[in-house]
């Protein structure tokens, strides 16, 4: 219940009056079943964006710590609100803890609601789109359900009366689905989630009309880069677009030949 009433209330009429934004694609969300909108990130209104667009409801994976820990009036605030609108916090400390974190958003699509993914993990440091990591292609292939490519447009906040941010004419441009069923068998295959994540990043660029760099951004933020150009690292598109090797469908049969 809170989650719509923020919605219907609050965010959407204050969203669409002050910053007018705009959608294309709305037809391309399914009006029922399970699916996960895989988006860019650019700011903290991305969150808020979506879900004020589209009629039916859209659940986000948050990093835990915005929900506990945080100390400063604000920081309670962010939390308060997060776990009042059923966002779902992610351990990213790795084992067990993220592992349940996972589930969690299969649980919300097994119940037949649309996830929210930005698959880059943080939000861009420069405005370019960033390497995507392969946990969006384990939901998909793992759950097998519909992904669709989402572009973020606009939503960095820029000051404006009194000093009050706001976005200026954001928008959102959604994509029609894209099909993975052919490797639903091969969820634990590394090259085929590899594939899978960079063909939906793919999608996401060609709706975004971003640059896009081959390093993940959270290694660009963490300074784990420091020292190195990255710019070395910009590539036409995510990935190469050549599908892995299929599986081989018969055993190889052994022969004596060789040996005669």
């Amino acid at each position: 219940m809170p989650y719509w009433l923020f919605k219907w209330f609050l965010f959407a009429p204050v969203i669409k009056a002050v910053c007018r934004p705009w959608i294309e694609g709305r037809k391309n969300v399914p009006p029922t079943g399970p699916a996960i909108l895989v988006s860019n990130h650019l700011s903290y209104g991305d969150t808020v964006l979506l879900p004020a667009l589209i009629e039916r409801r859209v659940t986000f994976p948050a990093k835990s710590e915005l929900f506990t820990g945080q100390r400063s009036l604000g920081g309670r605030v962010v939390g308060w609100f997060l776990r009042n609108v059923g966002m779902l916090p992610m351990d990213r400390s790795g084992g067990r803890a993220s592992n349940e974190s996972v589930d969690a958003v299969g649980q919300v699509l097994q119940a037949g609601e649309i996830v929210g993914i930005y698959p880059e993990g943080t939000r861009s440091p420069d405005g370019r789109l960033y390497k995507g990591k392969t946990g969006v292609a384990r939901l998909v292939l793992g759950h097998r359900v519909r992904v669709l490519p989402v572009a973020t447009v606009g939503t960095e906040f820029v000051k404006g009366w009194f000093g009050i941010p706001f976005m200026r004419r954001p928008g959102i441009r959604i994509g029609p689905p894209l099909d993975f069923s052919a490797y639903y068998d091969r969820a634990t295959d590394r090259a085929v989630l590899r594939y899978v994540t960079d063909e939906i990043m793919a999608a996401v660029q060609s709706l975004s009309g971003q640059r896009y760099v081959d390093v993940y951004a959270t290694s660009v933020k963490s300074g784990a880069l420091a020292g190195r150009n990255i710019e070395e690292k910009v590539r036409p598109r995510p990935g190469t677009g050549v599908p892995p090797a299929p599986l081989e469908t018969e055993p190889l049969r052994r022969t004596d030949e060789g040996a005669r």
